[in-house]
């Protein structure tokens, strides 16, 4: 009677719905359930690839929200990375699929920025560096600055204990030179009409001198817009920065000069929109003619091009990071074609 109620290995299973290890493993790798797995993450990497394509519809109005996200956009990359580790731990074709919308739109926004674009000649050298007023040892940021190889260089964050420092330093390698405020010019070519530029502060943090190159004149500025923060009660903050952003814009193009060069700290990067006053009639050199992001702050580990080259009727022809100097900013140099 025992035996009547025994059944063949197998029999009364369903094929994919036992319990054992390998059934498991079969209804795992079941194409169906390849589509129908990752559903949620396929929502995540299409909302990821609709604000890196409508970053621009991102409102200010709360926390200036928009400018917060576009000073970072680039590292919404990360992002895709991780979307993609967990589809292929999850096994979802929906997933993976899904992913392909924000990588090409990652692409199209940045991948120009990945590769080398540099050029050969050019026939003057600029850099720019925030000093850091904090500096320890501006003698020595002074020295490497010097030795860069840049004909004309700017520096923003000058205090008036580090100042003298700066000159004696620079003066052998810089004979002409023009102070106003916190920042400075420093030129291996003539310099004239040297004179502050109003960018609503209150007080002076940006400059426009004549610099004549080769038989040319360049008008170059030296700007260190306000700072921005974020605030948790505020968002991030960048109000101060924003007009003096457009008071820049528009001393420069009010210039007589046609070809204009622009060195300084902008705090913000050439992606966000409150800077559009600048960057709407100017190239990035970095953009342009540079190797990769061209990141410059913080120096220990950056994350974002704040400190920005930029031109006017000229073409850049390369762009670089310098190595670090000592200051919270990494120093940037461009050769560009007059």
């Amino acid at each position: 009677m025992a035996q009547a109620f025994m059944t063949e290995p197998g029999q009364g299973e369903t094929p994919g719905r036992t319990g054992s290890r390998a059934g498991r493993l079969v209804n795992w790798w079941r194409p169906e359930g390849m589509w129908r797995r990752g559903i949620v993450l396929a929502v995540l990497a299409v909302l990821l690839g609709l604000l890196m394509f409508l970053h621009a519809r991102v409102p200010n109005a709360v926390g200036n929200l928009g400018s917060l996200l576009e000073t970072f956009l680039p590292w919404l990359g990360l992002g895709i990375l991780l979307l993609f580790a967990l589809a292929v731990l999850r096994r979802s074709a929906t997933a993976l699929v899904a992913l392909l919308l924000p990588v090409v739109v990652w692409v199209n926004l940045f991948g120009g920025q990945v590769t080398d674009k540099a050029g050969t000649g050019g026939n003057l050298t600029v850099a720019t560096h925030n000093v850091d007023a904090d500096n320890p040892d501006p003698a020595a940021t002074a020295r490497k600055i010097a030795a860069s190889g840049a004909d004309v260089v700017a520096l923003e964050e000058l205090t008036s204990d580090a100042l003298p420092t700066y000159k004696r330093e620079l003066a052998k390698t810089f004979p002409h030179s023009t102070v106003q405020g916190t920042v400075g010019l420093w030129s291996k070519h003539p310099l004239s009409d040297s004179a502050p530029v109003d960018i609503k502060l209150g007080w002076t943090r940006a400059l426009r001198a004549v610099v004549t190159a080769n038989g040319q004149k360049v008008a170059v500025y030296v700007a260190h817009l306000p700072s921005v923060r974020v605030k948790l009660e505020a968002g991030f903050t960048a109000n101060q920065r924003d007009g003096s952003a457009e008071a820049l814009g528009e001393a420069i193009a009010a210039d007589p000069v046609k070809k204009a060069i622009l060195l300084g700290d902008l705090n913000g990067t050439m992606n966000d929109r409150s800077l559009a006053p600048v960057t709407s009639q100017m190239r990035s050199a970095q953009g342009a003619a540079g190797d990769g992001f061209g990141f410059s702050w913080p120096a220990g580990f950056p994350m974002a091009r704040i400190d920005h080259i930029m031109t006017k009727g000229m073409d850049p022809v390369a762009s670089w990071s310098l190595a670090s100097t000592g200051s919270d900013h990494l120093p940037m140099a461009a050769r560009v074609k007059l």
